[in-house]
Parts: structure tokens; C-alpha cells; sequence
């Protein structure tokens, strides 16, 4: 997907990206692979491929209309490089976002990134997601949490369910169907008290295949969860 591609198929879909976005994208890409030489961010690096498998792919809850450009709290795990929350920050500058990664070079990238492409209202924390879920300035309090290929249903929704309000959603970007992730998650999402609201098949421009998922908390999170750190992974619920 060439640039030109990218603003078209985004226009035509009722988003107009200004010259000051567009070039926000293209900023991006460019420190992407200059980073990625440093430390490993992606094995993405083909300017098409960036804007199809990253910045196409990462906006997928603005198309199908599960993110609007209000000042939502926003809070992105495993992140890594940013997706999918930095280009859903681009498109809708209103979103606060908050991203919380294990990797610390991985922030150092997201704290030079914003200040270059002048994002504000982003924050990034370097830690692991069950550790910052028990602090109080981070449990309970996002509207949304997004996830783009970061564990299975049934360990991502104990590491992220924690972080939202009463009615919060999290948003699951997944590489191919979820049916038999969810069959798996029922007791962690019983636990957690929370509720799937949507699994959307659907397809890139390309052909590849996605999926994404839509689950509300619809009460408190029992005290107990997360876990300690490594536990959701070792012994899920």
C-alpha cells in the first residue's frame, strides 16, 4: 500500500488526512527503520508493507467505528513500536494515550517518536502490564484498552480487563479468527467480569486475514487479578 493508497482508501472511508498528518505518517516510517537497525522493533520495514501491516492495520477500530476522535483515555499493552495506538493517534489527536511496554529501548523510541511527529497527550511507561493493574493511578481508569497481537484471549483479558471503567472496552487486534481463543477465555472473562460484545471477521486490502474483538468489563475486577507478573502466562485462568 503506497502512501497515496493509504490517504485515498482513508478518504475514501470519510477520513481526510491534512498535509500535517500525512506527513506525521511518513516521519514515522522514517524513524521505524532508522530505529529498527538499533534495536529490534519490527521485521516490517518495506514503506508498502508499513502502511498496509502497521499503519492500515493498526486503525482498524476508527474504520469499523469503535473509536471516535474524543478525549478518550487510551491505554495500549505491548505496544512495542506503537501499534495500534500512535497511528489512531494521528488520525484522531484528541485520543489521550498511555502505552506500557517491558522493553525500555522500546519507550526510549516512543518518547523521541512523539516529541518528533509533536504528539501530545501520550504517555509511556516502562514495566510489566500485571505489576502497573494493582497501582491505583492505572487500574480502572481508561475507557479503552487495545491489544494487537500481544497473547490469547484467555491471558489478555487478565492482563488488560483491570485497566478499564465499569463499561470500558477492550479492543483486540488478532492476525486470524478468535472463535476457539474465546471458547478458551469463557472462565477468565466469567472471572473478570466481563462480556465479549463483538468478534468481526474481516479482510485487509491485501487479502490477509483479521479479526477483531470487542469485550466490556461490566463490573469491578476481583482484587486478586492480575496475578503476579508471569503468572497469567504460566497458568491461565
Amino acid at each position: 500500500m503506497k502512501p497515496e493508497v493509504f490517504y485515498k482508501t482513508l478518504a475514501d472511508q470519510g477520513i481526510q488526512l491534512t498535509e500535517q498528518q500525512k506527513n506525521q505518517f511518513h516521519r514515522y516510517f522514517e524513524l521505524l527503520v532508522e530505529w529498527n537497525e538499533k534495536i529490534n522493533l519490527t521485521a516490517i520495514t518495506q514503506e508498502e508493507d508499513v502502511y498496509l501491516k502497521h499503519f492500515y492495520d493498526s486503525i482498524a477500530p476508527i474504520l469499523q467505528g469503535h473509536i471516535q476522535n474524543q478525549a478518550l483515555k487510551l491505554l495500549d499493552i505491548g505496544a512495542g513500536a506503537g501499534f495500534p495506538s500512535l497511528p489512531m493517534k494521528i488520525i484522531y489527536p484528541e485520543l489521550e494515550v498511555t502505552i506500557i511496554d517491558s522493553l525500555n529501548k522500546r519507550i526510549n523510541f516512543l518518547n523521541l517518536l512523539a516529541e518528533e511527529l509533536g504528539l501530545d497527550k501520550v504517555h509511556f511507561y516502562h514495566g510489566r502490564a500485571e505489576d502497573f493493574a494493582q497501582d491505583k493511578q492505572f487500574r480502572a481508569q481508561f475507557d479503552i484498552v487495545t491489544a494487537r497481537a500481544v497473547a490469547r484471549m484467555q491471558i489478555l483479558s487478565e492482563l488488560t480487563i483491570p485497566y478499564l471503567k465499569i463499561n470500558g472496552k477492550l479492543i483486540a487486534l488478532k492476525a486470524s479468527s478468535a472463535e476457539d481463543e474465546l471458547a478458551q477465555a469463557k472462565n477468565a472473562l466469567n472471572l473478570l467480569f466481563a462480556k465479549v460484545l463483538e468478534n468481526h471477521d474481516y479482510e485487509l486490502p491485501n487479502g490477509d486475514p483479521r479479526t477483531l474483538t470487542i469485550v466490556e468489563k461490566k463490573k469491578e475486577t476481583p482484587n486478586k487479578f492480575p496475578r503476579k507478573a508471569g503468572m497469567p502466562n504460566k497458568r491461565p485462568l
